[in-house]
């Protein structure tokens, strides 16, 4: 047979099997065809998802459910007694490291004073000055006030100002509305500003900034030379970024504004905008115009027994500086040209809180005494943080701070009224000092506490929320933690004269023997 006919011969067998293999599954369903019984299988799922529709579904009540996650705390039956409370810690207080110590343990569902060991004296606080700071802002602010970074136009359209508005915590470049370091953007605002200036036709622009709002010093007279240098604290000013805060060994920048002013020049040129910086002094314009509150409303709800809750209508009430006019123009000198907005000043605090960030925490106090009407002073702020703590009916007396961070070894407060702080942010009627208390760092877990409560007393890690307080000589913790029992305890303890790890490590185990005693 030749070999042409022979190769046609079995390609044509070839095709005649692949036919009739592809004929048997067809009968059988596995394969599409015109003798296939069952529908075609669906298209392969595409990239974009169609819309799923789903059966209304009511939601369980509680009582049907499951319980919650977290049990509530303790009732009566569980309530600790002093004598409970003394007979748990007597071991503990003879410890050489607390032989010259304050304590003080309260019950924190009821304010009953459980244990008083020289709560009366005055004592130097370090960080925990940090609590009645937190107080005081908590008077201030309305419970989701944020601060607004404005930047308006100048005497002409080729003139624009940076506003200062106490935001030190801007990003460089897009804002994160899921941080609270770095929400607000200054690439976000250059982007707002070009798209103003464009159909103008403005290419070149002066840049000039407004530090009016709440200036004043960067650093106090009271605190060692080398504490904004080595990290400890940065520079006090009412505009930062967030990528430059303060931390040990990693000192902030000697002057905020200039880097702030920096970095948004430096996005408006990214821009394509070529910028000016003019020379720091007064700005054109109202000085601090406009200001930082991002609405009308929300200065005076800052103010309302609604927002605040009755218990802090005796604060100072939140003003606005007179230099500031109460409408801002819609066009033309003075106009709004972009704005951008903090996360809320409460989640600052409470970040503060966590971090023992002594800069943000002055910001945040300088911020709130000048709306109050009071000076910007590190010792002016002070005493305005120990006047709104007293405008709460809390015992102040001998009471003095010259900072609100708590750096100035001039402080002096008692450990009976670090417990009522306490004692008063728990009951739940005062929700900016109630979320600053959240932001307490957590025993072994986070912030100043991530290193505690280890070794004997790692039992207490993640029960104990605290702030610590660290100087040379002087430490303290104040917090509070839930027992053995499931009841919420306060707890202060200010120790002098100690070296700084032997004095944490007898707080550590104060702190320990009250959580798992029960105490009834």
């Amino acid at each position: 047979m030749p070999r042409r006919r022979w190769y046609a011969r079995a390609v044509g067998w070839s095709l005649v099997t692949v036919v009739l293999g592809y004929a048997v599954l067809d009968v059988a369903d596995a394969a599409p065809g015109v003798l296939t019984m069952r529908p075609l299988p669906p298209p392969a799922p595409t990239e974009t998802v169609a819309t799923r529709t789903l059966p209304v579904v009511s939601q369980p009540s509680l009582p049907t459910s499951a319980g919650p996650v977290l049990p509530s705390l303790a009732g009566a039956t569980a309530a600790p007694s002093g004598a409970g409370v003394a007979k748990a810690l007597a071991s503990v207080r003879s410890l050489a490291a607390l032989k010259d110590s304050a304590l003080v343990v309260r019950d924190g569902q009821t304010g009953e004073v459980l244990l008083d060991q020289r709560g009366d004296q005055l004592r130097i606080p370090a960080s925990t000055t940090k609590l009645l700071s937190a107080t005081a802002i908590g008077q201030t602010f309305a419970p989701d006030e944020t601060l607004r970074t404005v930047v308006r136009e100048g005497d002409s359209p080729d003139e624009v100002v940076l506003v200062a508005g106490g935001d030190s915590l801007l990003a460089p470049g897009k804002g994160d509305p899921k941080s609270v370091a770095g929400r607000a953007g200054l690439r976000d605002l250059a982007q707002q500003v070009i798209a103003k200036l464009s159909p103008q036709g403005i290419r070149r622009v002066t840049l000039f900034v407004d530090e009016t709002y709440a200036d004043g010093p960067r650093t106090a007279p009271t605190w060692a030379s080398t504490f904004r240098s080595d990290g400890i604290t940065g520079a006090v000013a009412m505009l930062g970024l967030s990528t430059q805060r303060a931390s040990g060994g990693h000192p902030g920048p000697a002057d905020p504004v200039a880097a702030v002013r920096g970095a948004f020049a430096h996005q408006l040129e990214s821009l394509g905008v070529t910028v000016r910086l003019a020379a720091r002094g007064r700005a054109p314009g109202a000085p601090g115009s406009p200001g930082p509150t991002p609405t009308a409303s929300s200065a005076s709800d800052a103010t309302s027994p609604t927002a605040t809750d009755q218990a802090t209508a005796t604060a100072a009430p939140t003003t606005v500086p007179t230099a500031v006019p109460t409408t801002v123009p819609t066009s033309g000198p003075g106009s709004v040209l972009g704005s951008v907005e903090s996360a809320p000043v409460r989640e600052q605090l409470a970040l503060a809180l966590t971090d023992s960030d002594n800069g943000l925490t002055e910001i945040l106090a300088r911020q709130a005494a000048y709306r109050s009407g009071a000076g910007t002073g590190f010792a002016q702020v002070g005493r305005w943080v120990v006047s709104q703590v007293a405008s709460l009916g809390l015992d102040t007396r001998g009471v003095t701070l010259s900072d609100a961070s708590g750096l100035s070894r001039e402080n002096r407060v008692r450990a009976g009224l670090l417990s009522d702080v306490l004692v008063l942010g728990y009951d739940g009627r005062h929700p900016v000092l109630r979320q600053a208390l959240d932001g307490l760092p957590i025993g072994g877990l986070t912030g100043t506490l991530a290193a505690r409560f280890t070794g004997a007393a790692h039992d207490v890690a993640g029960r104990a929320r605290a702030k610590t307080g660290t100087l040379t000589g002087a430490n303290a913790l104040a917090g509070s933690v839930v027992d053995d029992s499931g009841r919420l305890l306060v707890f202060v303890g200010m120790v002098a004269g100690v070296g700084t790890n032997e004095a944490r490590a007898a707080l550590d185990r104060f702190v320990a023997a009250i959580a798992s005693c029960g105490c009834r």
